[in-house]
């Protein structure tokens, strides 16, 4: 692909209203996907507990309203997850998935006793210290068949030594083209022993997320600076699965009037809320800092 006919995407999750940071990142995609690109929306709704459908019509309506509109149909990542489950079976056959049945309590009890051990994953995630990838498989499957509580863990290890000596040397070091830096090398392995999927949400944010940009063609990812440690993470699982590499670009966060970033955790306000004081458009896009980009 060339610089001016990039694939790109938006991917909000339905959990609240459309607000001022989610109008920048939707804006960054369709940008720079240059004047013969696609730009795709994808709502992220694999959480049942938090996502809602009136949500999901809100934040298309106020797309629609600022003038974005998909260029194919939205992929709802709630009507994919026999593909990702039979990600997961990928994963699970070549040995570099485990199933982990610590509570909470538990990692974060074993993690203070590792003095030595770095606690946090680049995002600042408690960082998992292992204790189910040392179980035996009796120990496994006597778990299993008791039906004790489980989630599904990537075995760090295992994945990036799969990389090194089985798939093709073009994936080994691992990198990614970040279009302002150039190469970037990767450290999954600060990341510890991920969660791909659990009982209440069967596939992972940073499954779906690298599953879809390889379903759906993405060849630009642009997302938020917050969300750049996580890329090198998303490198391994799409070189384990031999899924493209797309490029990356990262966005500066937009904060409040005191340096927060805008969340609609801290109540940020919604688009609708601007659309009804009279806001145009425009003056959005202004605010989102993207003026005049539709002439």
């Amino acid at each position: 692909m060339t610089e001016s006919s990039w694939v790109t995407r938006f991917a909000p999750s339905p959990t609240g209203f459309l607000h001022l940071g989610h109008v920048a990142s939707a804006l960054a995609g369709w940008t720079h996907k240059g004047p013969r690109g696609i730009w795709l929306v994808r709502m992220e709704d694999i959480d049942p507990q938090r996502c809602r459908e009136s949500y999901a019509t809100a934040l298309l309506e106020d797309l629609e309203w600022l003038g974005l509109r998909s260029a194919r149909p939205v992929l709802r990542q709630s009507a994919n997850m026999a593909a990702y489950r039979a990600t997961l079976e990928q994963l699970d056959q070549m040995g570099v998935l485990y199933p982990c049945f610590c509570t909470r309590s538990d990692i974060a009890r074993e993690a203070a006793g590792m003095m030595s051990a770095p606690h946090a994953a680049p995002d600042g995630s408690l960082r998992y210290p292992g204790i189910c990838r040392h179980l035996s498989p009796d120990a496994r499957a006597a778990a299993l068949a008791e039906g004790k509580p489980h989630v599904l863990r990537l075995d760090m290890a295992r994945a990036l030594e799969l990389i090194r000596t089985q798939v093709p040397t073009t994936a080994w070091p691992l990198t990614y083209t970040d279009l302002e830096r150039g190469t970037v090398c990767c450290k999954p392995e600060l990341f510890g022993d991920v969660v791909l999927a659990r009982r209440d949400v069967p596939a992972s944010y940073h499954l779906c997320v690298t599953h879809d940009d390889a379903a759906q063609g993405v060849t630009l990812v642009t997302r938020g600076e917050d969300l750049r440690p996580a890329t090198d993470l998303h490198r391994l699982i799409q070189a384990l699965m031999g899924w493209p590499a797309p490029a990356y670009l990262f966005h500066p966060l937009l904060c409040d009037a005191e340096g927060r970033r805008l969340s609609k955790r801290d109540g940020a306000k919604a688009v609708r809320a601007m659309r009804d004081t009279g806001m145009t458009p425009e003056e959005v896009r202004r605010a989102a800092g993207y003026p005049g980009i539709f002439g």
